[in-house]
Order: C-alpha cells, then sequence, then structure tokens
C-alpha cells in the first residue's frame, strides 16, 4: 500500500495531466452536435462538387421556412372570425323602439307620416341586427369571413364589413331616412335609436384561436416524396433553389432518422477519439518541443482552459445565430501563447482548436482556411505586444486579411460580386475590435495563473520600481552592476535570438539579495573596510552564498513572477566562491567543498545561461588592469570556458555556437566600455 502511494505521489504531476486531458476532452465532445455530420458540402446557386448522389432511402422533400410562413400567414388572414350573438337583443329593442317612438315624434306629424316614419324606423332595426351590432370596433379586414354562433352553434356566416359597427348607427339611419324623404326627422330618430340600440356581437377569441391553431396543425411540411436509389442531383449540375430544398430535406433525414440510440453511442465514441487525438498531439508537442511548459501543470491547464473557452464561446454564438461566427475572435488564442510561451507553440494550439471548431461551423473548409491563414498572420505581425500601436497595425492587417480571404472565397462560389454580402465584412471589423481586448485579458490572466508576460516585464524592468529604487539606495554599487550586466545581457540575447526583455529583467533584479548584507560585496564597499578581514574564509562564504537564498526570499515577497526568480537561482549555478575556497585551502589540509558551493540549480534556458556569464564577465572585468583588446578577448573566453568545463550549461538548451556569439558580443562591449582615450593636456 505504501509503495502504491509512493508511486501516486512521484507521478502525481503525470496523474493530474491525464485527468485534465480526460476532462477537457468530455467537455468540449459535451458541447459538440450529437448527430451524424451529411459528409456532403453544397450550396445553392454552386455546382455540385461530389460524384452522382442517389437517395439512399425514401424521405420527404421539406418545404422551404419561407413557403411554410407564407402558408401559415394565408391561413391566419383566411381563418373564420367567431362572435356570439344575442338574439334575444333584436325583439328586446323593438319594443323599447315601440314605447319610447310616441314620445320622442312631435304632436304635430301627421297620421301618414307617423305611419311611415314608424314603419322605416322598424326597418331600420331590421337593417341593424341583420348580422348583428358589435359591442366594438376591431382591426380586421373587411373582407374577413366570419361565424355568427348562437349557444355555440353556428347560425350563419358572413363578411366582417356586414357586421355593424357601433360608428356606422348614425351612418345607416341617415340612409334609410334620405330614401324616404324623411330627413326633416334625422335629430329625433338618431336621438330615439342612440337611446334604445344595443349591441348583440362579442368575439370570441379563445374558438377563433382554437379553430385557427387546428387550421395551422393540418399544414404539411412537405411537398413531395423522393424514392430510394432516385438521382437527387449528378456531378457538375448546378444546385438551383428546387435542387437545394431536396438536399436540405436528405440532410435533416440523414442526421434524424438515421441516427438512432446507438448510433448516438457510436458518434460520441467517434467524437471523443478525434478531440482526445487532438489534445493528445498537442500533449506530445509539449512534451517533445517545450519540456518546461509540459512540466508545469498549471501552465498546461492554462492552455487547455483557453482552447475549450474559444470552443465554447463559439459554440454559443452558433447556438444563438451562426452567421455571427466570424465575430468570435479566435486569433486572440495565438496572441495570448505567443505573449506567455512563445510563436510556435501559439500557432501550433491554434491549428489543433480550429480542427476541432471544424466539426461544428458551417461550411468548415471555408472557416478552417481563413481562420489558420489568420492566425499565420497574428503570429508573423504581432511582436512586442506591449507597445500599444504595434498591436493596433496587427489586428488591422489580421482584419484586412479576413476581408480579402472572404472575397476570395465569395467570388469562387458566385463567380460574381453583385450579391456580395457587405454585411459578413461588418462582422470581421467587430472580431478585430474584439481582439484588442487581448490587453485586459492578458493582465486578468497573469493574476489568476500566476503567469508573466512581455507587458508584465516591461513595468518591471523600469527602475523607478520600488525593489529596485531600494535596491539602488542600500547597495548603490550592486545596482550599477545590475544595470551593466543588463545591458550585456540583452545585447547577447538579441544576438542569438532569446528573450531580451525577459533577461534584461531578470539581471536587473539577480542580486536583490545582497541588499541584505550590502558592505559584504566589493562593489558596495566605498569607504575601502573590508569586512571579510575580520570573518573566517568559511563564514565570509556563506554570508556571499546566501545572497542567493536571500534573493529569492525578497523576490517572493514582493510577488516578482517565477521566470524572474529563476534568475535569481540559477545566476551561480553551482559554481565555487572561488577566492575564499582558495584562502581556506592556504589555513586548512582538508576543505569541505560544498561550503563553499553555491546551491544551484544550473540554468536551465538560453536567458538563464546568458546572464550566468554576463554577470561573472562584469564582475570580473573589474579586476583588468590596464585592458587591451587581446587581454579582454582572453579574459572573456578564459571565464566562459571555466563554466563550460564545470558543466554549468548541461540544463541550458544553449548551442556551442551560440555560446561563441555571445563570447564575441561580450568581447565588443567590454571593448567599448574599457577604450582607452587619449590624455587631453591640463
Amino acid at each position: 500500500m505504501r509503495d502504491l502511494v509512493n508511486n501516486l505521489y512521484r507521478n502525481h504531476s503525470l496523474i493530474y495531466k491525464a485527468l485534465l486531458f480526460i476532462f477537457t476532452t468530455v467537455l468540449i465532445v459535451y458541447l459538440f452536435p450529437k448527430s451524424g455530420k451529411f459528409k456532403y458540402n453544397f450550396e445553392k446557386g454552386k455546382p455540385w462538387q461530389s460524384e452522382n448522389l442517389y437517395a439512399p432511402f425514401d424521405f420527404a422533400i421539406k418545404k422551404s421556412d419561407e413557403e411554410l410562413k407564407k402558408e401559415r400567414q394565408a391561413i391566419s388572414d383566411n381563418s373564420l372570425l367567431y362572435f356570439n350573438i344575442d338574439a334575444s337583443i333584436a325583439g328586446k329593442v323593438k319594443e323599447r323602439y315601440e314605447e319610447k317612438f310616441e314620445n320622442a315624434i312631435s304632436d304635430t306629424i301627421s297620421n301618414g307620416h307617423y305611419r311611415l316614419l314608424l314603419r322605416h324606423g322598424e326597418k331600420i332595426i331590421d337593417d341593424l341586427y341583420e348580422y348583428g351590432v358589435l359591442d366594438e370596433n376591431y382591426e380586421f379586414s373587411k373582407e374577413r369571413r366570419v361565424a355568427i354562433l348562437e349557444d355555440r352553434v353556428e347560425k350563419e356566416e358572413a363578411l366582417y364589413f356586414n357586421l355593424v359597427k357601433q360608428g356606422d348607427v348614425k351612418s345607416i339611419i341617415e340612409s334609410v331616412l334620405v330614401e324616404n324623404d324623411l330627413m326633416d326627422y334625422s335629430t329625433d330618430m338618431t336621438a330615439l335609436f342612440f337611446d334604445i340600440i344595443e349591441p348583440n356581437l362579442t368575439f370570441d377569441k379563445a374558438i377563433t384561436d382554437s379553430f385557427l391553431k387546428e387550421e395551422l396543425d393540418k399544414i404539411s411540411y412537405a411537398r413531395g416524396n423522393i424514392e430510394k436509389e432516385t438521382l437527387v442531383v449528378a456531378k457538375g449540375e448546378v444546385v438551383d433553389a428546387e435542387k437545394f430544398l431536396v438536399l436540405k430535406s436528405l440532410q435533416s433525414e440523414f442526421e434524424t432518422q438515421v441516427w438512432n440510440e446507438t448510433s448516438y453511442y457510436w458518434v460520441v465514441v467517434a467524437y471523443t477519439i478525434l478531440v482526445a487525438l487532438a489534445l493528445l498531439m498537442l500533449l506530445l508537442f509539449l512534451r517533445k518541443y517545450r519540456l518546461t511548459v509540459f512540466e508545469n501543470n498549471t501552465k498546461v491547464t492554462f492552455i487547455f482552459f483557453n482552447i475549450f473557452l474559444m470552443i465554447f464561446i463559439t459554440t454559443l454564438v452558433i447556438n444563438y445565430n451562426a452567421k455571427y461566427i466570424y465575430v468570435v475572435p479566435i486569433c486572440i488564442l495565438p496572441l495570448i501563447f505567443k505573449a506567455f510561451f512563445d510563436a510556435r507553440l501559439g500557432l501550433f494550439a491554434h491549428v489543433i482548436t480550429v480542427l476541432l471548431l471544424g466539426f461544428i461551423v458551417p461550411n468548415s473548409y471555408e472557416y478552417m482556411f481563413l481562420q489558420i491563414i489568420a492566425g499565420i498572420v497574428t503570429i508573423l505581425t504581432v511582436s512586442e505586444l506591449y507597445k500599444r500601436a504595434n498591436l493596433f497595425i496587427s489586428v488591422g492587417q489580421i482584419t484586412l486579411i479576413y476581408i480579402i480571404a472572404y472575397f476570395a472565397f465569395f467570388v469562387i462560389h458566385e463567380g460574381t460580386i453583385e450579391t456580395l454580402e457587405w454585411e459578413t465584412f461588418i462582422w470581421f471589423i467587430l472580431c478585430g475590435l474584439a481582439t484588442l481586448f487581448v490587453q485586459p485579458l492578458i493582465y486578468a490572466y497573469e493574476k489568476i495563473f500566476g503567469l508573466v508576460s512581455d507587458v508584465s516585464l516591461l513595468e518591471l524592468s523600469d527602475t523607478n520600481t520600488k525593489l529596485l529604487k531600494e535596491l539602488s539606495n542600500k547597495a548603490p554599487g550592486t545596482f550599477h552592476h545590475s544595470l551593466n550586466v543588463a545591458n550585456l545581457a540583452e545585447a547577447s540575447a538579441n544576438e542569438i535570438g532569446a528573450n531580451a526583455m525577459l533577461i534584461r529583467v531578470g539581471a536587473l533584479y539577480h542580486d536583490i539579495g545582497k541588499m541584505v548584507n550590502p558592505t559584504y560585496f566589493t562593489e558596495n564597499q566605498s569607504t575601502g573596510i573590508n569586512p571579510h578581514d575580520e570573518l573566517s574564509s568559511k563564514e565570509s562564504a556563506k554570508i556571499i552564498i546566501e545572497h542567493v537564498i536571500d534573493g529569492i526570499e525578497i523576490a517572493k515577497k514582493n510577488n516578482l513572477p517565477d521566470r524572474v526568480i529563476d534568475f535569481i537561482r540559477t545566476h551561480h549555478g553551482t559554481s565555487l566562491v572561488y577566492y575564499f575556497y582558495q584562502q581556506e585551502k592556504k589555513d586548512f589540509n582538508e576543505v569541505d567543498k560544498d561550503d563553499f558551493t553555491y546551491p544551484g540549480p544550473k540554468p536551465f534556458s538560453k536567458e538563464t545561461a546568458i546572464l550566468m556569464m554576463c554577470d561573472s564577465v562584469e564582475a570580473a572585468s573589474k579586476s583588468l588592469k590596464e585592458p587591451t583588446s587581446t587581454k579582454i578577448d582572453a579574459f572573456v573566453e578564459n571565464i566562459i570556458d571555466k563554466q563550460i568545463e564545470e558543466g554549468q550549461f548541461l540544463n541550458a538548451d544553449i548551442t556551442f555556437r551560440e555560446i561563441q556569439s555571445i563570447k564575441k558580443v561580450l568581447k565588443l562591449k567590454l571593448a567599448n566600455i574599457y577604450h582607452l582615450r587619449i590624455e587631453y593636456p591640463e
């Protein structure tokens, strides 16, 4: 049991990566569509590029969304409107009319006109209630058919304009009176009728909607049938509107009917295999070419998180509306990876992500081509991300590449620019603007994952930072030494293509541990008093060696990034404090070498190796007396060759050719520093 626990502990890093790999694979597969993917790509108005396609099974030709929309609209426009009628109201109105007519009409009217007016008043009531009087005015078309219900039984049908609206009552009264030359009694008759008329029709929305739903439910979603083995489309044939509908119907049927529950699980398994392969390639790339990244679980988690995040955002956009697919700023991914790691890793991860997105995006070939080209442009154009102008210029170039590539694809597909969808260019511009969000995103990632980018390195390189100011005050000689080392290291890094910004920051902070006991280091001994004279060689060596440990503690206390602390750890490697070691050997026959050896580790990158060389050369150069070009060359060769003999660079990814280039730079720089001027007369 103990052996098992020990094995688990020793391999905890690999176990974590395996769990991260499985978890990310599951999440990505969960986002993917769980149906079979139609293996043919086609577009309306374009030639069919594949072989002759025959129907693999019987399927119905589905109506287009536009057809179904028109059909629903037609049914809605022509469906019956149902009104309930109160049949008793007409009789009540007639009774009230007979009761009030005599009082409403003047006594001076002759008997003949009286009977004539009474009879035509009854006719007006018959006209008003022939179909009925509405309780309110409704916004329906005059030609809409209506059904009049009495006790929920259809009594008769009519058109909506046959129903009397309350505003039409006066005009009906006047038309009857005019027709019979009785307009002299218009005022009295109108007042009478407005007093007795009562609506008897009310709109029954519930029944109307119920019958409308029944009619809509009867709509057929298909308009024809294709039998198995029927030729659907021939190779080279243009996919017109009719063929397009047939192909869309086949695709829909293929993705729904064919994929039963058993097939669903097979699809999930297949997706899992492909996603796992893609992520495995990324892990293998890190294992072979970026071992330091691979061994850092935080960095691996960061990479996987960003890949999943891009797939998640793209999936959300596709589910909302696929036409906005190009608004998603995929090029943020290589920008972020280049800022925190390097261009090669950024491009590789970007390509892996785009390949995974190819499973879910429409027009996958066009999408992948555009995104891979844009990613390459991002890697090639974006340099020194901490400079705002560079980011704006690069984003402008990326947006331009999107537009040019999309324009080319459109012309290939359409053969003309007359139908060019200019709206898509707006999506590309919005994508470019969204890409500018990379700056605050990098800052957030630095705080969340504890990573460091060139933007942070630029801030740390400012000599007005609190820590460097403290160094210049407590140990001015060390501060000056650090500035000189920074200049030498930066020039050397530029010569061999290393990270110049990182090495400059590492050089500025590599000796901050000397602030604890500044006077024990010769560059800070301005009074001529050497405190080592009062100590034994072993005690002196211990103080000198401890400046590395003190530096690490100060750096962690001030929240310096690990990449910068690495320079403090490694700038002396496992070398000897040679002066005090030799002093101890003079006094004692047996000397424990470990007491005079720095704890290490040895440099494990080009940048830390360069700093070790520059630090040793700059510090030792102060001992040169009457320097000449020959002396300087021999001096540089001797110091660096000794470091090579001690195996200080065995763990660093640096070649002998690069070391020779660094020697050349150091010789040139020291020659310039120690160049003897002619003496001017006093």
